[in-house]
């Protein structure tokens, strides 16, 4: 009883010093170069796993985005929430969901909110899965699905002329949102709509229209990509299909190889074996390979889709002649998606009329070489890629293993525009943001990172607290993990060290505690 008193008290100092600093940042220079604020742009993935893209030892070619690496930096211990809604809410606030109403915030600022009321255009193009829509929380234009997933080719109901019905999850319409107007079952009128290029066609607009502004510029891309349903365009697929009938083991080996040829991982830690729940790739049938590796194709062409498309506003924002002094981050929502809601098993995926889901077998492989899955705490759920581009701030080729979390992203953008959080929206008090700025570490310097790191989503939850993670699934008891040694969580350590699982579970509550209060 002791211990747990005694760690609640010091969790609340801890809790206590981070409200003292809240009104630094407000009073700090823009960080840009010679002083100038940057714009920004954040884009970040949807259901993406760790390894998918080159940059991050993935096969699908991913040329924008390994560029961006190649210019700037990338994390290889940067955290999500491990699901949609509240990695986004996290995201937005600075603040962990629980604190703020995971699919609200009304108990938090969004970045936009503090960003635009330091005097930036603030725009968003693509998926936004909150209740309240985006021009109501600091954005000043928005297109795209403000709901979770939809049909890439047409995220109505109807079918168009002479196409047939559009495959979906579930009988009610998906939300679509123009500017502040929600559409209930969006029907677009062009035969060649993907949500993908959609978003990109936006985004290149809104930056054409404000291309003679003074003010910096925020534009955040939530992509839809890869969430299921795997859909793409033909001449996407054709790029690589038959490639996958290595099938998952291989392709899995193959990753992790080419992660430690590349120095994103380091050879010391071993690769995780391949998922309890997924078979061997030589005891399917050959019929079978050909449909998973179809499945697999598709997904790649979405991977290398939303590439394309991020690459045509990165060259927007240069032929405007803004790239020089704009930040760039890439991340992910969570890591690989399990899921199988495969609604038209019949149809093949690909086409408008199919709603096939990717599943577990090429989800394992897409998180190598990490264990489990999206909603799930373990690596493979919540550690996502994260790369930062910024001309004459960030130096070019380089890789951290400092620590990160989605919660630093507001405190960073609050820091580069010299901006201050609010302590009250529309008269209601608001809880101080948890995050700490990234800009040390994009400047190449040791940044005093967090003491303490928490998740809980559904029955997932952990904690870790330097290089040790405590983490739990289901009904299953805590598991410790030392990062340091075992970065693919391959040996749990709780028997051996009950006092620090003790210790750390008692830090976790009281956290819980706090945001339950």
């Amino acid at each position: 009883m002791h211990k747990l008193t005694q760690t609640r008290r010091d969790f609340l100092k801890t809790i206590g010093l981070g409200v003292a600093t809240l009104a630094l940042p407000g009073h700090l220079k823009a960080a840009g170069p010679k002083g100038s604020r940057p714009n920004i742009i954040l884009i970040m993935a949807d259901d993406l796993g760790y390894s998918d893209i080159g940059c991050y030892g993935g096969e699908i070619k991913t040329p924008n985005l390994d560029a961006l690496a190649a210019g700037g930096t990338r994390f290889t211990q940067f955290y999500n929430c491990a699901k949609c809604s509240p990695t986004r809410a996290t995201l937005l606030t600075g603040q962990y969901d629980q604190a703020v109403g995971v699919r609200n915030m009304e108990h938090g600022a969004t970045f936009a909110e503090v960003l635009r009321s330091a005097g930036y255009r603030t725009i968003i193009s693509g998926k936004w899965h909150q209740k309240p829509l985006p021009t109501t929380r600091g954005f000043d234009r928005y297109y795209g699905l403000a709901d979770g997933c939809c049909n890439y080719w047409n995220p109505g109901i109807e079918a168009r002329p002479g196409e047939g019905k559009p495959g979906r999850k579930r009988q009610s319409p998906r939300r679509w949102a123009i500017e502040g107007e929600a559409i209930m079952g969006y029907t677009p009128e062009e035969k060649d709509f993907y949500t993908t290029d959609a978003f990109a066609d936006y985004a290149i607009a809104r930056l054409e229209e404000y291309k003679n502004e003074s003010k910096p510029f925020l534009l955040y891309l939530p992509q839809t990509a890869p969430h299921y349903p795997l859909h793409a365009w033909p001449e996407d697929i054709a790029k690589y299909r038959g490639k996958y009938k290595i099938g998952w083991d291989k392709l899995r080996r193959r990753r992790y190889e080419r992660q430690i040829e590349i120095g994103m991982f380091d050879p010391k830690y071993a690769m995780s074996p391949r998922d309890e729940g997924v078979p061997n790739w030589e005891s399917l049938s050959e019929v079978q390979k050909d449909k998973a590796d179809l499945k697999m194709a598709v997904y790649a062409a979405m991977v290398d889709r939303m590439d394309q498309a991020i690459g045509r506003v990165f060259k927007k924002v240069k032929q405007i002649g803004r790239w020089d002094n704009t930040l760039v981050l890439f991340l992910a929502d969570n890591g690989g998606c399990p899921e199988t809601p495969d609604t038209t098993p019949d149809i093949p995926p690909g086409p408008v009329e199919g709603y096939r889901c990717l599943g577990p077998p090429w989800a394992n492989a897409s998180n190598s070489p990490y264990r489990k899955f999206k909603s799930t705490d373990y690596e493979g759920g919540n550690c996502t890629p994260f790369i930062a581009y910024w001309p004459g701030v960030i130096k070019p080729g380089g890789k951290t293993g400092q620590v990160g979390h989605i919660i630093d992203i507001m405190p960073t953008f609050m820091e580069m525009a010299g901006a201050a959080y609010p302590e009250t929206i529309n008269g209601r008090k608001i809880k101080p943001f948890a995050g700490k700025s990234l800009l040390p570490i994009f400047k190449g310097k040791q940044r005093r990172g967090h003491d303490v790191l928490y998740w809980q989503f559904g029955k997932a939850k952990a904690v870790r607290a330097g290089k040790w993670k405590l983490v739990s699934l289901g009904n299953s008891g805590w598991e410790l993990y030392d990062l340091e040694k075992d970065r693919t969580e391959l040996h749990n350590l709780a028997s051996q060290h009950p006092e620090k699982v003790d210790q750390m579970a008692a830090l976790w509550e009281a956290w819980w505690k706090n945001y339950r209060e």
